[in-house]
């Protein structure tokens, strides 16, 4: 059966979706008139708080659906994605991360827009958004098999698996086995239960909860993160430039890993940048349907800056910290280990628990996000009434996440988000007509008010 995951996930991660995110992104990038260039500075006004509107409609502000969308991205992706990434297509995954992640500030800005635009109800009659309502309200009943799919894929894909299994290494390796206290398969199912325990405490009281403990853990775990791997590539300085050309020139190489297959190289790097930043894959849309915004084009552009803050900011340091101490070639090869021998090898000692404690804030923050995710599309196709039982299906992955291997959790996960995809990218290059004359209203609107 885990082979079978693992095939399925190679087969459908290949050439065709990656025309999809990256060829359909482009087009996206190309048809908004390059929008993250030129609504960057006003992107970082909107998510400052200036426009926001207490009385629309929605659950929770655009910060906090910011906050929301980056603690389900800036995480474990971040740490274990990035490793994973160059210790299967080399240093060079990391320049087709960067390009992937420019080309999904646009997709997002157009798949959130639309969640905006599209919101739809629930059978309980309260607002919602996300790909499939987008698609049901916008491109018409006729395409519903489309958000069935992504809601089927959703429920499947978008469990706290891999960042229980993460989780679980990083608090054997650096507290338990030092000490003797690691009993294997015995220590897993303690910490599976363990974390499901935690987790059920905050996604229990929805996504109110979710998001507010998330706008403080965001900023918390950035930092925490920031700090000690400034540290690392402070330390390791004259290392910077060389390891930055070397990503370069194995981009268009590939002879680090993959003996120059330059399109495995590429592949490798639009498939962590997906599951880092999730952009075409239709998550964020979800939590952004649920802001409290009435202008759509509004919402996109602070959507829009989760893959620059998660891909071009937190993934690049972290693949820094990888090339600068030179573990990519002699470390582990398996995920955030990697990771944690770089940072064993920066900050001697200590390293290794500055990177636990991230880990835990990242992976915790993550797991809250993801239940609403599912729990969401739980409720588009089971109704409103029968969606809380998702969250303990939910609660229980997180156990079985703990104890089953890497490989297979990551190609199960892998394989989901490609099949969400289709449905996502297909409604937003469908729709785009919409939001590319929203965009035009919105900023002529802006001007005329001396608002930009």
């Amino acid at each position: 059966m885990g082979q079978l995951i693992i095939d399925f996930s190679n087969w459908i991660w290949g050439w065709p979706l990656l025309y999809l995110l990256l060829g359909g992104g482009t087009l996206l990038f190309l048809y908004s008139g390059l929008i993250p260039f030129r609504g960057f500075g006003h992107a970082m006004k909107v998510v400052g708080g200036k426009y926001d509107d207490p009385n629309a409609k929605g659950d929770i502000t655009s910060f906090q659906a910011l906050s929301s969308a980056i603690a389900a991205t800036v995480g474990l992706g971040n740490i274990s994605g990035v490793a994973l990434a160059i210790g299967t297509g080399g240093p060079g995954a990391i320049f087709w991360m960067w390009v992937s992640a420019f080309v999904g500030m646009a997709t997002k800005y157009f798949t959130c827009t639309l969640a905006i635009m599209y919101r739809g109800k629930d059978s309980s009659g309260h607002i919602q958004g996300g790909p499939m309502y987008v698609i049901e309200e916008g491109m018409g009943k006729k395409w519903r098999f489309l958000s069935v799919i992504f809601c089927v894929a959703g429920i499947m894909g978008l469990l706290a698996i891999f960042q229980a299994n993460q989780l679980t290494d990083v608090i054997r390796v650096v507290l338990l086995k030092p000490f003797g206290l690691d009993h294997g398969t015995t220590t897993r199912w303690i910490l599976g239960v363990s974390m499901m325990l935690l987790v059920a405490t905050v996604i229990l009281g929805g996504i109110q909860r979710i998001a507010a403990v998330a706008s403080k853990l965001v900023p918390f775990m950035v930092t925490l993160y920031f700090i000690s791997v400034l540290v690392i590539l402070f330390r390791f300085g004259d290392e910077i430039l060389p390891s930055f050309w070397f990503i370069l020139e194995d981009a268009f190489t590939g002879k680090a890993v993959l003996g120059g297959s330059i399109g495995a190289v590429i592949i490798t790097g639009a498939r962590r940048a997906a599951f880092s930043n999730e952009a075409g894959i239709g998550t964020a849309p979800m939590v952004h349907g649920a802001s409290k915004n009435e202008e759509p084009v509004r919402e996109g552009l602070i959507a829009m800056l989760g893959p620059f803050i998660d891909t071009i900011v937190v993934c690049t340091l972290t693949a820094m910290t990888i090339m600068v101490t030179g573990v990519w070639e002699t470390g582990e090869k398996d995920g955030v280990l990697m990771t944690l021998s770089a940072f064993q090898s920066g900050i001697p000692v200590v390293g290794k628990y500055f990177l636990m404690a991230a880990v835990l804030v990242f992976a915790l923050s993550t797991m809250f996000t993801y239940s609403y995710y599912g729990h969401k599309c739980f409720n588009y196709l089971f109704g409103a009434d029968k969606a809380n039982y998702y969250n303990y299906f939910y609660l229980l992955t997180i156990v079985g996440g703990a104890v089953v291997s890497l490989k297979v959790v990551m190609s199960f996960v892998d394989g989901m988000y490609a099949v969400m995809a289709f449905p996502t990218m297909i409604s937003a290059i469908y729709l785009s007509p919409k939001v590319r004359a929203a965009t035009k209203d919105y900023f002529r609107r802006m001007k005329e008010k001396n608002t930009l």
